[in-house]
């Protein structure tokens, strides 16, 4: 299981990322699942989906350092959490990659993306106008990926339906690079606030979006 990417974002928070290279039969291997989890595998229709799936539970066991059962559960929201910890997690995958976030203390919200030029027939639908006139972000393929990551990795971060990319979360103007941050505003029910969203260019063209808070 090759652990390509791990960072101590600060002293409670963890972020770790996987290629998937094993199979379905080894994933399982390395977990201790019961009846209810096969079942979910079992429903996956994609060979794919199930090493998704799979995947993140592992790199979730290894984060965890454990040989215990560890029961990740969905609420009725779809976001993860840990039934017998205090622990905020989120889980993501694209492609041939996971990602996991840990944090003892605080919200989290992690997105992993593959570049891919088809994100500009889709610009509109979670971009607003304003922000499509943002130079680093306008008809820029990355610019876009990172957009996309910030405000999917918020979405995750928030963890409840009606939250919506176009109308309640902003993306601030911010200078594109492979590696930096921006700023987002985001307006929840009990008012709006301006949260941080780091991101990252891999070296082989993926985008990944992170928020602690």
């Amino acid at each position: 299981m090759p652990v390509v990417f791990n960072k101590r974002i600060d002293d409670q928070t963890v972020l770790a990322v996987w290629k998937i290279e094993e199979t379905e039969e080894q994933l399982l291997s390395g977990l201790q699942l019961k009846q209810h989890e096969l079942d979910v595998i079992a429903s996956l229709s994609n060979g794919k989906r199930a090493l998704h799936w799979l995947s993140t539970r592992l790199l979730l066991r290894t984060m965890l350092n454990t040989a215990d059962y560890i029961d990740c559960q969905m609420d009725d929201h779809g976001k993860p959490y840990l039934v017998n910890s205090e622990a905020f997690i989120s889980l993501s995958h694209s492609y041939d990659y996971a990602a996991v976030i840990i944090s003892k203390e605080k919200q989290v919200g992690v997105d992993i993306e593959l570049i891919k030029m088809k994100i500009k027939s889709i610009k509109h639908k979670f971009l607003s106008d304003v922000e499509l006139a943002q130079k680093q972000i306008g008809d820029n393929t990355c610019g876009l990926y990172v957009a996309w990551c910030a405000k999917e990795a918020i979405y995750k971060w928030h963890g409840k339906k009606g939250l919506e990319f176009k109308q309640h979360i902003h993306i601030k103007p911010f200078k594109l690079k492979d590696e930096g941050s921006l700023q987002v505003l985001v307006e929840l029910p009990n008012g709006t606030r301006e949260l941080t969203v780091n991101y990252f260019k891999t070296k082989d063209g993926y985008m990944l979006g992170y928020v602690v808070a």
